[in-house]
């Protein structure tokens, strides 16, 4: 199972303080880590939530929302099919972090729809995986 680890916004990184040379080593050796354990599928920093939007669907139609808003980077993780949630804990919780507040979220598989997706559409969200990698 695949899940996302978000990192909340904290006062530091909406004011926009970037990480010491001492702070990204930490994380770099942490996300070397997650790699060789074959873990991580993926880890990217965000910018500042004050520098992002949303978009919020309703009867009136889409509505664009000014940040800010939680969350600065993230994780995509593969647990595997024999790795846990409480795994995915226990990594994140190793995270060099010295403040902030990780989310985890699995990340919802088309195979948990049931019968719901067709054959075609279940080939064309393999397809697409295939081009994303």
């Amino acid at each position: 199972m695949r899940a996302m680890a978000l990192v909340r916004a904290d006062e530091d990184s909406e004011a926009g303080v970037m990480p010491t040379s001492r702070e990204l080593e930490e994380v770099t050796r942490f996300n070397e880590r997650l790699a060789e354990a074959g873990v991580m599928l993926a880890g990217e920093g965000l910018h500042r939530s004050s520098r992002g939007h949303r978009i919020r669907f309703g009867a009136a139609g889409p509505a664009v929302l000014d940040g800010p808003f939680a969350g600065t980077g993230s994780w995509w993780r593969d647990s595997g099919s024999g790795r846990s949630a409480r795994g995915r804990r226990r990594w994140t919780g190793r995270a060099p972090f010295r403040s902030g507040e990780p989310e985890l979220r699995a990340i919802f598989e088309s195979e948990e729809c049931g019968e719901e997706p067709t054959p075609d559409l279940r080939a064309r969200e393999t397809d697409l995986r295939r081009k994303l990698e």
